[in-house]
């Protein structure tokens, strides 16, 4: 009997954990791309995010820390595997502020969808290179604002095989148009959590493994920064083999 009133409150506790989850939600405007910092929707977004990482038992192994820049302009790049790349990349870096380009539909997840829009993040249109372009275009003035760093995916989407695809060089340009400096991330692990969890714990490996200063990327073409960072990428790789 005990455990069964146990299990009651749990679920009445998930339940209105969930309700104000939603109901923080509702005034944002999903028509709308935001620019402006939100410190309590950005907090709503690392405390649920933190919260569910704590739950599914992942534990985030980090390297390179100190080659980050202090008080710059940053654009993070790297490789990407799963879901829960972008959900671990903002978690580690809470004071940067980072606001991801990401495919539309994610918006349109329940719960989690008006948050990341009022933690302004952009959507990106992958079959439209003229919207893409603005995209870029708006990524870089979230950058130059001085409220946020941006993460963006050069592969455009997951690799199931875990080998790097096919880079979109276009999105280095937010990194030319902006003046920051480049950030370059490997991620490994993150393609198991979906087997562990909850049962096993994962053990994930975020390095950062070089950065472009802005006075470089500014002067190289995109495919040339693009091949730096496939470089930089694949020696991590060879290395975590």
């Amino acid at each position: 009997m005990v455990v069964l009133y146990l299990l009651w409150i749990i679920l009445g506790l998930f339940l209105l954990y969930a309700l104000l989850f939603w109901l923080c939600g509702l005034p944002v405007d999903m028509e709308k791309e935001y620019t402006d910092h939100s410190p309590f929707y950005r907090w709503l977004l690392n405390f649920n995010s933190g919260l569910w990482m704590k739950l599914l038992r992942i534990r985030v192994h980090m390297t390179g820390l100190e080659l980050v820049p202090q008080h710059k302009k940053l654009l993070f790049v790297g490789n990407h595997i799963s879901n829960y790349d972008p959900i671990l990349t903002w978690l580690a870096f809470q004071n940067r502020n980072i606001a991801f380009i990401s495919k539309p539909s994610n918006f349109k997840i329940p719960f989690f969808g008006p948050v990341i829009r009022r933690c302004c993040f952009l959507a990106i249109d992958r079959e439209n290179p003229r919207n893409a372009i603005v995209t870029i275009g708006k990524a870089a003035e979230l950058i130059k604002s001085g409220q946020f760093s941006v993460g963006v995916y050069p592969e455009g989407t997951r690799s199931r095989s875990g080998q790097l695809l096919p880079f979109h060089n276009g999105v280095f340009k937010i990194a030319q148009k902006s003046g920051a400096d480049i950030v370059v991330l490997s991620i490994s692990g993150t393609e198991k959590i979906h087997r562990n969890a909850p049962l096993r714990r994962s053990d994930v490996y975020l390095d950062v493994v070089g950065v472009l200063p802005a006075e470089a990327v500014k002067k190289e073409r995109t495919e040339v920064i693009g091949e730096t960072v496939r470089h930089l990428l694949l020696k991590n790789q060879e290395e975590r083999n």
